[in-house]
């Protein structure tokens, strides 16, 4: 995968999607459910279509079709590789620290 300065390209996809404190919210919201486009979309009084569809191209939300409707749920995955940069880059191991 290329790099740019020891971050790859998805992650500074997913990096610019966690810029925009919508789409955060967004995220906050799928943290304690999944939820359908609607139900997102009653959050917020902009359209949240392009924010989802930034967001699953960052890989930070999956989506299922169901019927007619299309639910989004986090991807912790993503956000788990992001934390483990962000550790590395610090220079910490959590085995390492003590509190």
């Amino acid at each position: 995968m290329l790099s740019v300065g020891g971050i790859s390209l998805g992650m500074q996809d997913t990096l610019r999607a966690l810029a925009d404190p919508t789409r955060r919210e967004i995220l906050n919201l799928l943290k304690k459910s999944r939820l359908s486009a609607g139900e997102i979309g009653d959050h917020f009084s902009i359209s949240g279509a392009l924010r989802l569809s930034v967001l699953k191209e960052a890989d930070l939300i999956r989506d299922e079709r169901e019927g007619k409707f299309i639910y989004y749920e986090l991807n912790t995955t993503v956000l788990e590789e992001i934390m483990l940069w962000i550790t590395e880059l610090k220079g910490g191991n959590d085995h390492d620290q003590t509190t």
